[in-house]
Parts: structure tokens; sequence; C-alpha cells
């Protein structure tokens, strides 16, 4: 695929909302992030953040809660984002983490992945997992997620350890660092932060829709620490920067969104109900998503600019 196609690359961040400006608990009024901070408009990712479009991107406060009380959670909020639908309101509840029967049989009727590959799209999710998590999840041990179910029902496969070693797949923190330190592995391939957004836009380009999930700042706003927060943010600011110097704003469309807040108030280890940051990159941003309120406008965002 030339980067002449449209194509789509949807950046899904777990757990992050727009906290309190309090260094204390939340990590992005702790440190200064320069790439995330120019995507907003020179603003820090905070509940005082302003919608603003600037020279490059759209910034955007959007709502995760979606008219249903109680605190979002990530499966309800990550099928709502990947069907377009108001899934808590469709089921009466914010449900997660995992995908309950009623939204499992939302993804399987509608969900973008389908939609794309019906419209005789590319598409994929390009983070890939280890053996474990492939084999817990064939065992029926563990259920997928709201965005790996929708994958499953677009009948499009879960990459692995073949993709890490092929550089078809990135791992969860983008470098590879976690599966030299956490799962042994010796000589699957290692990227700088800055190496890594390069990597992450060069695989979606491949395609017309490419997902990267990124689930630690979910893990980390339930139980880290104040300085691993920070040192999470630090990793993806520079992310963003290789991925930024890479993209391609004439033909592509970067969507940066989270599914309910955590990572931002760490002094509970809960979810809260904040409006989470989505952020868009492209040329057609505005044509396209300019009508984001909610966490169910998302998809259509993406239609508009794939035409599925």
């Amino acid at each position: 695929m030339t980067r002449s196609h449209r194509h789509i690359l949807l950046i899904f961040m777990d757990g992050i909302g727009l906290g309190d400006d309090n260094p204390d608990c939340n990590p992005f009024a702790a440190a200064e992030y320069p790439t995330l901070s120019a995507l907003a408009g020179s603003q820090r990712w905070l509940k005082s953040s302003q919608r603003v479009n600037t020279t490059r991107s759209l910034f955007i406060p959007t709502d995760p809660r979606m008219g249903v009380p109680g605190k979002p959670q990530s499966a309800s909020g990550q099928a709502a984002i990947i069907t377009g639908r108001n899934i808590p309101a469709l089921i009466g509840e914010h449900y997660g983490p995992r995908p309950n029967q009623a939204i499992r049989a939302l993804l399987a009727e509608d969900n973008f992945f389908l939609r794309a590959v019906r419209a005789g799209k590319r598409a994929a999710l390009i983070e890939g997992y280890p053996p474990r998590r492939h084999e817990e999840i064939a065992s029926g041990k563990a259920l997928r997620a709201s965005y790996q179910e929708a994958l499953h029902q677009a009948g499009l496969p879960m990459f692995g350890e073949r993709e890490f070693y092929s550089g078809d797949a990135l791992a969860v923190d983008w470098t590879g660092e976690a599966l030299r330190t956490y799962l042994g592995y010796t000589d699957t391939p290692l990227y700088s932060p800055y190496e890594a957004g390069q990597k992450m836009v060069e695989i979606a380009q491949r395609y017309d829709f490419a997902m990267f999930s990124h689930w630690l700042t979910d893990m980390i706003g339930h139980r880290g620490t104040m300085e691993e927060g920070v040192q999470l943010l630090t990793l993806f600011d520079a992310v963003m920067a290789g991925a930024l110097d890479a993209w391609d704003d004439e033909h592509g469309l970067m969507i940066i969104t989270s599914d309910h807040g955590n990572m931002e108030d760490l002094s509970h280890g809960k979810h809260t109900e904040n409006d989470v940051a989505t952020v868009i990159v492209g040329l057609h941003r505005e044509t396209c998503a300019a009508d984001i309120r909610t966490l169910a406008d998302i998809a259509p965002a993406m239609a508009r600019f794939l035409t599925v």
C-alpha cells in the first residue's frame, strides 16, 4: 500500500482521562510532555483543557459517560469506540473489564474492523501478544478485550511472536523492552521511543485501518506510582514525536483516544468519571471529526474518512 491511499491509525490508550492540575496525584500535571502539549495547542492534558484546533491537530475533551450513571468501564467504552454506538446505554450500564455476552453480541453485529473488511479494506490490530495470551484465549481461560473481540468477529488474526520478530507488530510498550525485561526474550527487535513511533506509522501505512492498543496506562492507574506514570507518559511523548515526524497528514488520519479515566488520578487506583482526550491529526480532521463529543462519535468520524 502506498502513502497515497487514505489510511487511519487509531492509537488506543487505556485509562487516561483529563484530571485536576495536581502534581501530587496526576502524572499529566507532574512533568512536561512537549509533544503531547503541542497536540493540545500548548495545553497540558488536564480537566481545564479546552477543545482546540492547532495547525496540525484537533484536541477534543470527550465524554465517556454517554448519559449513563456510574464510572465508565473498559469493555463498554472500548466497544463504543469501535462500533460508534452508545454501548452503555444499549446494555443499561458501564461494564468491564472484559465484554459480557450483550457487548459481544453487539460487536458481532457491527464494528469498525467488520466494516473495513466488508468494504474491501485492509485492517489490523498492530499490537502483538505473547504466546501465553493466545493460549489463554484459545483455552477459554480468558476473554478477549472488546477491540480484540471486534477483530475476531471480522475474521482477522491477533498478531503474536512471529510478528514481533518480523517487524510486523509492536509490543505493548512500543519499544519491545518489556518483552526482554518481563518475558525473557533476548533477541526480539528493540527500538528507541522515537524509532518505535516511526515504526508504528510504517506498519500502520500498510493498512487502510490500523489500531494500536496500549494498556499499561490503565495498569499504572490501578496500582502504579507517580514515578511510573511520569516515566510512561515521557515514553509516550517520545513515541508520538517519532510518529508525527513520519505521519502523512494529507492522506492519513491519526486518532488518539481512551475508554475512561484512571491514570490521571493515582490517589485511589479506581476509574474516574472525567472526560478523556481525543486527538485527531491530519488534513481532514475538521471535516471528519468536528462532531466528536462522545466515544460513540469516533467510529462515524473514521467512516466518513474511509467511506466505509
